[in-house]
């Protein structure tokens, strides 16, 4: 249980005490500031910790905004105060050096019936002065924003009698079930899917359910919906329609029932953050497999459809990466940008042509219901393409028009999410310093071009093929020879991962197997979560994988030439390419899942929420 102390008796009248508790403080209550520092001490190490100021006056929600997120090791709003364990010794610091030495005296009433105000001279208001030395000392402290929600610690009768009546003025529970929603999401998710389901998370959060539990129902909802799919009956695809859409309603659920409690956890953070893919992909396979029951293949169809949103999301991930930290960031497209923000019909239509998720699986659902998986991924394939066009041409005309200066931190990121493995880092040590005016946008545009080119025209099992196999593997050292710095370096990523899909892909089209592109799918299932895990724990600051999983897995230019090489040797036998195939994606997958697993569990992952993310 946490611990809130109060730096003084509380005012007569307060629901401060039972406010605290129905938070899940156990409260205790010092004479002054000079007990507080004890009343510190003898809190377990290992429990989050609140001083709080008795002449507090603000809503609940404003208490529980600043004093039980767990995403942040202080916080704080006027008056109150928190630090998790990490930030217990500096908040002990800050308590040691404020301490005057004198007693508070006692709380006297006021012929009003309220505190006075001289009882609590000896440090005004103790939280407000720990705070501001905490930031002194190195600590971030959270402070969240209220709003309209009323949060201040009042010096006489009279301040308090307006705080209160701005407490009474204002809903606290309806501000809370608004803050629930993202604050900037699609069409369809705004009007059509939070103004309920934000009422069915705080129906969920009343039950004691956590956002986990609904994020599990969700994916299990959808795999029903990819089951009902893969039947390839009509009725099997209504239901399947159906339960996508309710898999959509759970998983913005999960989400504001995060934000309306604030369980934020970290093994929240990677449920949420992988299992939106793996429901969208799941039921692209079972749409594939219902297809295949009506004797109609679109396997090809199905991976193109994950090769496309995997690259178009790694465009997204590659260039937000490159530019949020980077210095004179601005650019007259971005100026123009901000100004289309302002008209508000510009806002929901630019959101709405990338095919964001919400738009995305209700028309998946809708078309499943009513047309042929053919129909969904032809649809699917040419929205995402045209969105993915829009947004790669606006950001390549801001990077070219802006005068950035990249940072180390956003080269590391972008080499990062190249996953360049063994064989590039090799090249990289004996080519660093010595790459002469090859840039690593152009070596990594020559290489992808090259390999999807010699994929595409050489027969199947040529042996030519393998030879431009080492050229892309020369180039992606090429690439990783020099920092990531250049205006459109951001790029470098997204082609490498088309690269290295699409030639799984036309390798699978090409072989003399009708389960090649299953298994091809599943190979690029696995590859695109080792990818996707990346990003996250990137956005969480915690870096990228290990190098070893990276080296164990191969980096992009590694398995690029291993499929190679397998469809040159094993030309003439498609089952037996497709069996290794199977193997090289069941392998990834366990090597990547297990560290992927270990490390969202782990006591240091970050607790990462994607609070802005539409796509």
């Amino acid at each position: 249980m946490s611990t809130a102390i109060l730096t003084g008796p509380p005012v007569p009248g307060s629901s401060l005490d039972a406010d605290l508790r129905s938070l899940g403080f156990h409260v205790e209550v010092a004479s002054g500031p000079h007990e507080t520092s004890g009343l510190l001490a003898a809190v377990p190490a290992g429990q989050r910790v609140a001083v709080v100021d008795p002449r507090f006056v603000g809503h609940l929600h404003a208490l529980r905004l600043a004093l039980t997120d767990p995403r942040f090791p202080a916080a704080a709003a006027p008056g109150a105060l928190t630090a998790q364990p990490e930030a217990r010794p500096a908040l002990a610091r800050a308590l040691t050096a404020a301490e005057t030495g004198a007693p508070a005296p006692a709380a006297a009433p006021s012929p009003t019936g309220e505190a006075s105000a001289t009882s609590y001279d000896v440090v005004d208001n103790l939280p407000d002065a720990l705070a501001t030395a905490l930031d002194a000392d190195g600590v971030a402290v959270h402070r969240p924003a209220l709003g309209t929600l009323v949060a201040a610690v009042p010096e006489d009768a009279e301040a308090r009698h307006q705080a209160r009546a701005g407490v009474a003025a204002v809903d606290d529970e309806a501000v809370r079930l608004r803050s629930a929603v993202k604050a900037h999401d699609g069409f369809f998710t705004t009007f059509f899917i939070s103004p309920y389901s934000r009422y069915i998370a705080r129906w969920c959060a009343r039950r004691g359910l956590t956002p986990n539990q609904v994020t599990t129902a969700s994916l299990l909802t959808a795999l029903i919906a990819a089951g009902c799919a893969a039947t390839g009956e009509r009725t099997g695809y209504v239901a399947a329609g159906v339960l996508l859409l309710v898999s959509f309603v759970l998983d913005c659920t999960d989400g504001q029932l995060a934000r309306y409690a604030l369980k934020y956890s970290t093994m929240g953070a990677w449920l949420d953050a992988t299992f939106d893919r793996a429901k969208e992909y799941a039921f692209y396979a079972g749409l594939a497999l219902g297809a295949a029951r009506d004797g109609d293949d679109v396997w090809a169809l199905a991976l193109g459809a994950m090769v496309l949103m995997t690259c178009r999301h790694v465009v997204d991930f590659s260039f937000n990466e490159a530019n949020h930290d980077a210095t004179a960031n601005t650019s007259p497209t971005a100026a123009l940008s901000s100004r289309l923000d302002s008209v508000g019909w510009t806002v929901w239509a630019r959101r709405m042509i990338i095919l964001p998720i919400g738009e995305r699986w209700a028309m998946i659902a809708v078309l499943t219901a009513v047309t042929s998986p053919r129909i969904v991924f032809w649809a699917l394939i040419a929205g995402c393409a045209f969105g993915a066009c829009y947004t790669t041409a606006g950001r390549v005309l801001r990077s070219l028009t802006r005068r950035a200066t990249r940072t180390d931190r956003a080269a590391r990121a972008l080499a990062d999410l190249a996953d360049s493995g063994p064989l590039a880092e090799l090249q990289a040590r004996l080519l660093r310093g010595r790459t002469g005016a090859v840039g690593p946008l152009y070596a990594a545009a020559l290489g992808a071009v090259l390999m999807i080119a010699g994929a595409l025209y050489l027969p199947f099992g040529d042996v030519r093929l393998v030879a431009v196999a080492v050229l892309y593997v020369i180039a992606a050292g090429l690439t990783a020879a020099r920092p990531l710095k250049g205006v459109l370096d951001w790029l470098v990523p997204p082609l490498f991962r088309a690269a290295e899909y699409v030639t799984v892909l036309v390798l699978a089209v090409k072989a003399d197997s009708a389960q090649a592109l299953p298994a091809a799918f599943g190979l690029v299932a696995a590859v695109a979560y080792h990818h996707y895990d990346t990003v996250y724990r990137i956005r969480g600051g915690t870096g990228a994988p290990p190098a070893w999983l990276v080296r164990t897995v191969g980096g992009h230019e590694g398995r690029t030439l291993v499929v190679a090489v397998l469809a040159a040797l094993l030309a003439n036998r498609g089952n037996d390419f497709t069996s290794a195939l199977t193997a090289l994606a069941v392998a990834v997958g366990l090597v990547v899942l297990v560290e992927s697993i270990r490390f969202w569990v782990s006591s240091g992952a970050p607790a990462v929420h994607d609070e802005g993310e539409t796509a």
